[in-house]
């Protein structure tokens, strides 16, 4: 994970398609809008891997790595093993996808994102 962490955090520094340009050209406007989108996206979803990532890492260190942040249960190994960072289990993962309320429980990650 710590090496995912190194992955990530160069991969916020490529910021090369965020430059904006002024350019006459209807056509260069649109693609360079389309490259702005989703070189945003991609930033994005850098940074929210890197703050899972980061609270991962935080629960090694507090010996809570494994255990659901929602409903406190052990995360299968199966799923650690595929996806280090998971937070939640499957059935809790799967209620937040819905959109249902997270369990009592939930797990504060506001503290560890200055990290």
């Amino acid at each position: 994970m710590e090496r995912r962490q190194i992955e990530l955090g160069s991969g916020n520094r490529d910021r090369e398609a965020l430059a904006i340009g002024a350019n006459a050209d209807e056509l260069d406007r649109i693609q360079h809008s389309s490259d702005l989108d989703s070189a945003m996206g991609a930033l994005e979803r850098n940074s929210d891997r890197m703050r899972e990532v980061r609270i991962a890492l935080h629960s090694l260190e507090t010996g809570t790595f494994g255990i659901c942040a929602a409903c406190e249960e052990p995360i299968h190994p199966k799923r650690l093993a595929v996806i280090p960072w998971a937070s939640r289990c499957v059935v809790c993962q799967e209620a937040a996808d819905r959109g249902q309320a997270p369990a009592h429980g939930e797990f504060e990650t506001s503290l560890i994102l200055a990290a």
